[in-house]
């Protein structure tokens, strides 16, 4: 028997198996429509056999943005374009989910297509960024710091968003609160100074992250939930992974159903030695310390890896990024490695299927 091929059920609805396709950001989007590029890329992973195919990083607002060429959920027009890319996902087996961001003071950026970095000018089509404190980013424009007004609305945006995205046929939705945009920049005291509600203490930093948890449930009260965080900030003073599996905890409590465990994005400064699986180690603290269903992330590249990681209990799910853009059939590869039997490989394909 297999763990990463076994199916994992959440608020009612199963996934077929544990190798899930992580967000990943195209830049490819106009005025927040989503192209036949992210079609064509999305659905292309349900047909190679992923349990759950996360969409990018999608912003709730226009300031939200990483870039301009991000994809949105701030408009019907954008609503209407998702719609038969998750209708697409849906129809080959997977179970279809976006991710809901706001960038904050990283927002406004160059995408890497451009050839340039930074934040991009006012005069070239960017737009003033906001965070919880005015402290820029290394290298990008100051934010202003979000009034309280500022912080009500981009609640209400999150749960308009999240409105979207199920009447887009989306039955998964992740909030970002990682990898040093918005949420995560209220999080750690790096970047959060505020002497408010929303500063100081755990609670205060956690606050705007549990509204917006409460905001999505209540707009979305029937789609699965996950948070994604990162477990720290790899940096002195920095957000802990003590601190997260306690925001977890609170955000369980608060409606979420998994978390999904990545790590680092906030500072410049951060230091990070990455190596196979180097983050799986801080999804498994959280799934004990909170006793909440995780998933893992940080080069999971093979099949073998990520049936250990599952069937050891560190995780309940596999997020995969990179290995899905070389093989964009990574679970049809992994179950045969695995000598796993599915019923789930496209009619069309069987003639590849290893004897």
């Amino acid at each position: 028997m297999s763990t990463l091929f076994s199916p994992v059920t959440l608020r009612g609805l199963t996934a077929r198996n544990r190798l899930w396709v992580a967000p990943m950001c195209q830049y490819s989007a106009t005025d927040g429509v989503p192209q036949e590029w992210h079609h064509t890329h999305l659905a292309q992973f349900a047909s190679g056999g992923a349990g759950v195919v996360m969409a990018e990083a999608t912003a709730v607002s226009p300031a939200a943005r990483i870039s301009p060429e991000d994809t949105g959920l701030w408009t019907d027009a954008q609503r209407d374009a998702w719609a038969p890319i998750a209708a697409a996902i849906r129809a080959r087996g997977a179970l279809a989910g976006v991710q809901l961001a706001h960038a904050g003071r990283k927002a406004s950026t160059w995408s890497p297509f451009s050839g340039r970095r930074g934040s991009v000018g006012i005069d070239e089509g960017g737009w003033p960024t906001l965070a919880p404190s005015a402290m820029a980013f290394d290298g990008f424009a100051e934010p202003v710091a979000l009034d309280i007004a500022g912080i009500d609305a981009t609640v209400r945006d999150f749960a308009a968003a999240a409105r979207r995205a199920v009447d887009a046929g989306f039955q998964v939705i992740e909030i970002h609160a990682a990898h040093g945009y918005l949420l995560h920049q209220f999080l750690s005291p790096l970047s959060n100074q505020r002497e408010d509600e929303y500063g100081g203490p755990l609670e205060n930093r956690a606050r705007l992250l549990l509204r917006i948890v409460d905001a999505v449930r209540d707009a979305a009260p029937d789609v699965v939930l996950f948070v994604r965080f990162s477990a720290s900030d790899w940096a002195p003073g920095g957000w802990s992974i003590e601190e997260t599996t306690t925001v977890a905890g609170w955000a369980s409590e608060h409606g979420a159903d998994l978390f999904d465990i990545s790590s680092g994005g906030l500072v410049a400064h951060q230091s990070i030695v990455p190596g196979p699986g180097y983050q799986v180690g801080f999804a498994s603290a959280v799934r004990q310390g909170a006793g909440v269903p995780v998933s893992a992330v940080g080069l999971i590249t093979g099949a073998v890896q990520a049936e250990r990681l599952i069937a050891e209990g560190q995780a309940d799910a596999v997020m995969a990024g990179r290995e899905w853009l070389r093989d964009p059939h990574f679970a049809l590869r992994a179950a045969s490695e695995l000598g796993v039997e599915i019923d789930y490989w496209p009619k069309q394909y069987l003639r590849a299927r290893p004897a």
